[in-house]
């Protein structure tokens, strides 16, 4: 059926001829099978003839940044995590699928290059830049292009690799504020390899066109298709997957598979509705709730996938496939000084809390999801380490979504690991190696807390007995959100919720710090402005309330940020903003001040605040907050 799109900001229906296809399950079609037949005996007959070569197709995966320069910037550019875990399942079932033809399960007769993951010696060894060669028989890593910075070296970068891999699917992944360089390096990727098929997912898509409770699709002004369909920027997207799509990728990429062709070895896009068609009768919708959209020259082909509920514990971890880069200077060697190799972990998908200016709420989320057993995310730990990381940072919104059973639980089990007592025989099936062990010894990591779920009312001694727990289990630093130290502002958040007596957020927040200080672990900060009710006064009261902290030894980082819209956040609603967000301009002017703030762009950011205003915070945050503000590149305050 043709239906409308939903364009849920304007509060209309604009038609953009959007076909909603349900593939009821139920044997494949006669014809479709005999494709499949066919083509596994064609290709037979290649590898007989010794034509191996057709084998595997190859491809890349992209993450594209939010920077275009790194002057000034206090984003840690840390692994690209939502690529990887967008990876997972299908770079899992490649792999495990790769080796003789005879043999192969899951693919049909073409695979994707992902044929073995990364060497223990290539994990230990690789630098912490983001680039890596594709190489003649790239590991599943080499196949990854993270330029961490969108500029005219990257750029480069990035045609080269074009045209020595001549890439038969790229994949890319993007956040709102990345997405208009996405569309750049897609439209590269169509110069440079024009039948190149482009699929592209992340957040963005995610936020602007996704498959509602209700079973309705729904379009945002800014997604792609509506940029696309309105003339806004070129067609240089072939497919788009939005919501819980790790299983959904695999499903388009093996639809991708069996619609290359055969003699010229590219992509055949007539076909790839019909190949998707066929594996979905055979195989029902995949796990979660997800979109895939087919995007063609007249309309949009969207399959929703309701398949069974997603369970965050049978997914392959992200790193399984990738080597760990990231280095967070949070974590210096004492000995050494160096930063450590720094792995990223997540136990949950969203955030419990419903802040109206955040994209990581459970509502955005379709629900908050979890590690039910405590013992999966001690073996993840166990992994990790064994990949050579050598500290950990849990970017779970809350750390295992505040439950402070769950947390107990997870310290005990790995600080007696760390001693060496060896639960369900854990350390010698992960960690056979003793270099490992001595890492894991030394492992220190980090997680994220909010000052309500810390000092509760009748908490707060609770609170300090988990603190401990996990100081013993080698935790050195809890990342705060704060936001901000105005009443008038945290009155309108989501966040203040436990309110006792006349106790004020700014003496919360204190509580909070010392709390965590007297534990023995370090603090940081996160304070956002430009939030609703936020004036010159609010900001300044923050500015020295945070100062005040930091003086007393409560803080020893705090990240200065400006608020930036997403697309499906209620502030973007309430401030106006719906349906008039720039994330597809080719050319945007990111200039000072917007540079010194993580995804700040003209046009984009809090319409609470002017540009003087985001200098003031630049200039005040830098003289008083001094060497407590996240910004180790920080220009003078009269730059």
């Amino acid at each position: 059926m043709i239906v409308d799109l939903q364009l849920t900001e304007s509060g209309t229906s604009e038609r953009l001829a959007a076909r909603v296809h349900r593939v009821p399950r139920g044997p494949a079609r006669p014809e479709f099978r005999e494709r499949l037949s066919r083509r596994r005996g064609r290709l037979a007959d290649d590898l007989a003839a010794g034509r191996a070569g057709t084998r595997y197709f190859p491809l890349l995966s992209v993450l594209a940044p939010v920077m275009t320069q790194a002057e000034g910037e206090i984003t840690y550019p840390g692994d690209p995590m939502c690529l990887y875990a967008a990876l997972s399942v299908a770079v899992h079932r490649a792999v495990r699928d790769a080796g003789p033809i005879a043999g192969a399960k899951h693919y049909n007769d073409f695979a994707p290059e992902w044929t073995h993951r990364p060497s223990r010696d290539y994990r230990l060894a690789v630098d912490d830049d983001g680039y890596r060669p594709y190489g003649t028989q790239p590991n599943t890593d080499q196949t990854v292009f993270d330029p961490r910075v969108w500029d005219e070296k990257a750029r480069t970068r990035w045609i080269r690799l074009l045209r020595e891999v001549r890439p038969r699917v790229v994949l890319i992944s993007a956040v709102s504020p990345a997405h208009r360089y996405a569309l750049e390096i897609a439209g590269l990727v169509k110069v440079e390899v024009p039948d190149s098929f482009v699929v592209l997912g992340g957040r963005h898509v995610d936020e602007t066109i996704r498959l509602d409770p209700d079973g309705t699709v729904r379009g945002d002004p800014s997604s792609p298709v509506a940029v696309i369909a309105e003339g806004k920027v070129p067609r240089v997207i072939d497919a788009l997957v939005s919501g819980e799509a790790y299983h959904s990728l695999d499903l388009l990429l093996r639809a991708l598979a069996l619609a290359v062709d055969l003699d010229t070895g590219w992509v055949r896009r007539a076909q790839v509705a019909d190949c998707l068609a066929g594996l979905l009768r055979e195989e029902g919708e995949a796990p979660g709730r997800s979109l895939i959209a087919l995007l063609d020259r007249s309309e949009v082909h969207a399959y929703p996938q309701e398949g069974p509920a997603l369970d965050l514990e049978s997914l392959p971890s992200p790193y399984a496939a990738f080597a760990i880069r990231s280095r967070f200077p949070i974590f210096d060697d004492p000995v050494t000084g160096e930063t450590r190799r720094t792995a990223h972990i997540m136990v949950s998908n969203a955030c419990p809390y419903h802040c109206n200016f955040c994209s990581e709420s459970a509502k955005l989320a379709n629900g908050l999801k979890k590690f039910r057993n405590v013992a999966v995310g001690v073996a993840l730990v166990c992994e990790y380490v064994g990949y050579g990381a050598e500290a950990l940072f849990f970017d779970d919104s809350v750390f295992w979504s505040g439950n402070y059973r769950d947390i107990e639980a997870f310290c005990t089990v790995l600080a007696d690991l760390r001693e060496g007592t060896d639960h369900d025989g854990l350390l010698g099936r992960l960690l056979p190696d003793e270099q490992d062990h001595a890492r894991l010894r030394d492992l220190t990591w980090g997680a994220q807390f909010t000052v309500d779920g810390l000092v509760a009312l009748h908490k707060t001694e609770e609170s300090a007995r988990i603190l401990r727990l996990m100081r013993a289990a080698g935790c050195t630093y809890v990342y705060i959100g704060i936001e901000s130290l105005s009443a008038q502002v945290m009155d309108g958040i989501h966040k203040n919720l436990r309110r006792t007596g006349n106790q004020s957020w700014d003496d919360k927040a204190r509580r909070a710090t010392a709390l965590v200080k007297s534990c023995g672990l370090r603090v940081g900060t996160s304070v956002l402005f430009g939030l609703n009710g936020e004036t010159r006064a609010s900001i300044d009261e923050t500015i020295e309330g945070v100062g005040r902290l930091i003086d007393d030894n409560l803080v020893d980082l705090a990240s200065p940020n400006i608020l930036t819209y997403h697309p499906a956040t209620p502030i973007t609603r309430l401030h106006g903003m719906r349906g008039k967000l720039d994330y597809h301009s080719p050319r945007v002017d990111n200039r000072k001040p917007y540079i010194y703030f993580e995804e700040a762009f003209p046009g984009v950011v809090s319409r609470v605040l002017d540009e003087d205003d985001l200098w003031h915070i630049h200039r005040e945050t830098e003289r008083r907050w001094g060497g407590a503000r996240n910004d180790s590149a920080v220009p003078p305050a009269d730059a």
